[in-house]
């Protein structure tokens, strides 16, 4: 089990400038990654979202590369020739169709996107990312072990909030088997009170048990609940990333505690019902920070 929370950090030298790649991550539904990179190379962030998407399933995500410099002077600056001609190309068709009479100038169109990169190293992409890729490997292992030591503190804690639940439906169960006897001597008692020796027919009192039994049985519930519980015992256990399955059966859960106290006719059942859903609620908000 593992954290959506935790730090990674990694350096690795690309094209002479010593950078830094650093991870962030804390709870989403999702996997939503953030990328602030010191060059803009959409190649090079698609490649960055890939390795990511393989070792991470959950969690909003920040990476940044951080450029802390090298031998040369200044960041590189390269220009995109390319696109300056197709720029320039399309200023002069501007130029004739408006009937202009300036051509446009070189400040002009060393101004438009993507023209002046500045940082952008002048190596490929192909040896830019060979050159990243180590210290984002390194970032990515600090984060997911992070993540890890995490998500084993956080699987005691589930662990032990599963296990009362079980003790509380055992108790439940327990209390539950006692209802009709202690329903037929409250009745009893009643009928005692307002009726004269000898005017009760016990054929039926006994009717009027058993319709109190059945509105109060939870036998069902009980089974549900425990089925939900063995489940969520499984997924503690699970190597792969369990966190949307825990929430899911942390709602059946929460379902289940509250049909039970719904038909709960015994103080102390009503007492052992609040107390579950107290845990209930408990796991839910943790299992919030599952992946």
């Amino acid at each position: 089990m593992r954290s959506m929370t935790g730090y990674g950090r990694g350096r690795c030298d690309v094209a002479g400038r010593r950078l830094v790649v650093e991870i962030r991550s804390v709870n989403h539904r999702f996997l939503d990654l953030k990328q602030r990179l010191p060059w803009a190379d959409p190649g090079i962030e698609q490649r960055i979202a890939l390795a990511v998407r393989k070792r991470i399933d959950r969690g909003a995500l920040s990476l940044t590369v951080r450029d802390e410099g090298g031998d040369e002077a200044g960041p590189a600056v390269t220009a995109n020739v390319g696109l300056a001609r197709a720029y320039h190309r399309a200023l002069e068709e501007i130029r004739v169709a408006c009937g202009l009479a300036e051509p446009p100038s070189l400040a002009v169109i060393a101004a438009l996107p993507g023209v002046l990169v500045v940082g952008e190293s002048a190596v490929d992409g192909d040896r830019m990312w060979d050159e990243l890729a180590p210290g984002l490997g390194r970032a990515i292992d600090e984060l997911c072990a992070a993540r890890e030591r995490e998500g084993e503190a956080l699987r005691s804690d589930l662990a032990g909030r599963v296990a009362r639940l079980r003790e509380l439906a055992g108790e439940v169960a327990t209390l539950a088997g006692e209802a009709p006897a202690e329903a037929r001597r409250r009745l009893q008692d009643r009928l005692a009170r307002l009726l004269a020796p000898g005017e009760v027919d016990p054929q039926r009192l006994a009717q009027e048990v058993a319709i109190l039994a059945d509105r109060a049985d939870v036998a069902e519930e009980l089974t549900r609940l425990r089925t939900h519980l063995d489940e969520a015992t499984r997924l503690l256990a699970e190597p792969r990333p369990s966190g949307r399955r825990l929430d899911f059966l942390a709602q059946e859960l929460h379902r289940e505690v509250n049909t039970v106290g719904s038909k709960a006719q015994r103080a102390e059942i009503a007492q052992r019902v609040v107390e579950a859903k107290t845990e209930v609620e408990r796991l839910r908000e943790q299992v919030q920070n599952v992946e």
